[in-house]
């Protein structure tokens, strides 16, 4: 069964602001990963870790569609651990004072027998801190 997670919050920012906020690798380290070779142009492959000295859980993506303001698309991996791929969306929705954010999460049963750390659970958990928290609390400062 290939049920996504789906996450959804209202940010108090405009679209362009939430949209920068994702896509510019100097404003993501202060709210999401530090991507350094984060290029905004489809095709483009990056890679990043958990914060911290320990470098752990190498994470690859690969950006799959990109349209500006509105929807970024890119695959979400774990080279080290797993052959499986998945695919996040951000999808950004203008609304009268702010932004609506959904992020959907496709195909993680691809993890299942990873551990605890790749469970529904564990990113339903993250994808609620780092959107619900990390980035409205960056945005809406």
């Amino acid at each position: 069964m290939n049920t996504p997670i789906t996450v959804q919050y209202k940010i108090n920012a405009p679209a362009e602001k939430v949209w920068n906020a994702l896509t510019d690798k100097n404003e993501m380290k202060s709210w999401y990963f530090d991507i350094q070779d984060f290029v905004l142009e489809t095709g483009k492959e990056f890679n990043f870790y958990e914060p911290g000295e320990a470098k752990k859980y190498h994470h690859q993506g690969r950006i799959l569609e990109i349209i500006p303001n509105k929807k970024l698309k890119h695959t979400w991996s774990y080279p080290e651990f797993s052959d499986a791929v998945t695919t996040i969306t951000w999808e950004l929705q203008a609304e009268d004072n702010g932004t609506l954010v959904t992020l959907t999460h496709e195909n993680i049963e691809g993890f299942d027998g990873l551990g605890e750390s790749f469970s529904r659970k564990s990113f339903t958990d993250g994808w609620n801190g780092i959107i619900g928290q990390s980035m409205k609390e960056y945005l809406e400062k």
